[in-house]
């Protein structure tokens, strides 16, 4: 039987990795008090998530005005990822809303699962300016990856690169 976690609100809400460049494992870490859950996501995943929740932001900030400044500014949390980082699944998908009672947004994850299989699920909810924070820090963390060839758009490994564009020549 699928179960569901509620982080409502969670006090820390952070993606971070473990491992080097090119070996990295992502996760979607949050808490609330005491309980952290982390899970494992691709690095297009928090990509993805990065951006849709600046979009998600810009579109909320336009329909429905934060009610003060402090909504609209990051504020400094502490985005490293809590030890110890014990995976609870692999998200499969995941989802965005908004509780207008609340003003608070939520980052639904779902489980990777084999078709026909209930998914477990978590929601994190957090303030706009935790949300804001959020996708800066992403944005930092995939950055610190290996660096991106310009011919082919492939990562460049630290031992060189095999670039299909250059007709197999290294750089």
């Amino acid at each position: 039987m699928a179960h569901q976690i509620d982080l409502n609100p969670a006090t820390h809400l952070t993606v971070g990795t473990i491992g080097p460049p090119g070996q990295r494992t992502f996760f979607l870490q949050g808490g609330r008090g005491a309980q952290t859950v982390s899970l494992t996501i691709e690095k297009e995943q928090a990509v993805l998530l990065g951006s849709s929740l600046e979009s998600f932001l810009e579109e909320l900030n336009r329909k429905r005005p934060a009610a003060s400044r402090e909504g609209t500014e990051p504020v400094w949390m502490d985005m490293r990822l809590r030890e110890p980082v014990e995976e609870l699944f692999r998200v499969g998908n995941m989802g965005l809303g908004y509780s207008e009672d609340h003003d608070l947004v939520v980052i639904i994850a779902y489980e990777l699962v084999e078709e026909g299989e209930d998914p477990n699920v978590v929601s994190f909810w957090a303030s706009r300016a935790q949300v804001l924070s959020l996708v800066k820090h992403v944005t930092e963390v995939v950055r610190q990856g290996r660096p991106v060839c310009g011919n082919c758009g492939r990562p460049i490994d630290p031992e060189g690169h095999f670039c299909p564009n250059r007709n197999g020549h290294r750089h």
